[in-house]
């Protein structure tokens, strides 16, 4: 039976990938780099912070970085106070209440990012537990943060199901063992479904997640498997 919900932050809960990209747009133009929404989905979506710095901007030493890093979160937070969660959202949070079920973050926001982003969107206590990256041995694609968020909840993977919209995401979840319903706000939904997503919605309001979802409160977690 189900027993909880995982989501993940930026492009799942909400839409943040159009300012991320404008940021980094902003910031890598002080190095003379050019980025199209192809780069930035295939090398900085996803990805944590200090990864997509040694891959794009490697001359820069590790304080130089992580300044760097700073610098564009700074940048992102001044322009994303104006943000809602993606459509859906505060019902499927109301079915999960009624139904009893846990529910955790799991983000590779950094902790400022997902401080804020919490505030604005004004689901602080929304979740039972919150996972950072910071908070793990490795951020997402790595599973270890769905594993951490698994042992904070106390339930085993089989009755979990994850929401991603990253590549990185999707892997870390169904790495960790768990179902995982993919989010096409970021990237195709072919994608999505390629690389483990057994079921892609385009927001929470998709008949597909609702009929899903009230299915599961009588079946096992399981027989989702192959749908």
């Amino acid at each position: 039976m189900l027993a909880a919900i995982l989501f993940d932050l930026d492009g799942t809960i909400v839409n943040t990938d159009p300012i991320h990209y404008q940021a980094w747009q902003q910031m890598l133009s002080t190095y003379n780099i050019e980025i199209d929404e192809t780069f930035y989905k295939s090398r900085i979506s996803g990805r944590l912070n200090p990864e997509i710095i040694q891959d794009i901007l490697p001359q820069l030493s590790l304080v130089e970085g992580q300044k760097f890093a700073d610098d564009k979160e700074a940048l992102f937070r001044q322009r994303a106070s104006h943000l809602k969660p993606i459509s859906g959202f505060a019902e499927l949070i109301a079915w999960t209440e009624a139904h009893q079920l846990k529910r955790a973050l799991v983000t590779n926001a950094p902790r400022l990012n997902a401080e804020f982003m919490l505030e604005v969107l004004g689901i602080k206590h929304a979740f039972h537990t919150v996972v950072l990256a910071d908070d793990c041995i490795a951020g997402k694609p790595d599973p270890a943060p769905y594993q951490v968020a698994l042992n904070r909840l106390g339930i085993q993977a089989k009755d979990a199901i994850a929401l991603e919209d990253s590549p990185s995401g999707i892997h870390a979840a169904v790495g960790a063992g768990i179902r995982t319903i993919g989010i096409a706000s970021t990237h195709e939904a072919q994608v999505l479904q390629e690389i483990g997503a057994f079921l892609v919605i385009p927001d929470f309001t998709d008949l597909q997640l609702w009929t899903l979802l009230n299915s599961l409160t009588e079946t096992d977690l399981s027989a989702v498997s192959d749908r």
